[in-house]
């Protein structure tokens, strides 16, 4: 008789946290001061190395009055699926780059995204999380 392995997904908070460790790797190799797309670029290298499964530069399409439209829009990274990564390299993090993440994670029916900017001396310093309605734990 065969065995069947059956791997939970990893929870919300073991995602995000996976995530912010990656970016202080990157941003501790390279600083502050580059383009976004340097930075994603290095992320999405980082969370392959640990294992996760990140896409780039998602397609989002907005579904309005029940049709999909495309519209150009992209999710910077998506990990396991589950947070959106929205990165930014930028002087500082304004209130319409958190309400451009809630704007996609509304779209995407997703519930946890990160907001990360690689412009800060101290990451930790650039990193906002954002929750979209429950089931975010």
């Amino acid at each position: 008789m065969a065995t069947v392995t059956i791997i939970a997904p990893r929870p919300l908070n073991g995602i995000t946290h996976a995530i912010i460790a990656a970016a202080m790797k990157v941003h501790s190799a390279l600083g502050p001061g580059l383009l976004e797309s340097a930075y994603q670029a290095c992320l999405l290298f980082e969370l392959h190395s640990e294992g996760l499964k990140a896409e780039s530069q998602v397609a989002l399409p907005v579904l309005y009055r029940g049709v999909k439209l495309d519209v150009g829009y992209r999710i910077d990274l998506l990990v396991e699926d589950a947070v959106i990564v929205e990165l930014k390299s930028i002087d500082a993090i304004a209130p319409i780059h958190q309400a451009q993440l809630l704007s996609y994670l509304k779209l995407s029916d997703k519930n946890v995204g990160l907001l990360i900017n690689f412009n800060v001396s101290q990451l930790k310093n650039g990193i906002k999380r954002i929750v979209n309605g429950r089931g975010w734990i």
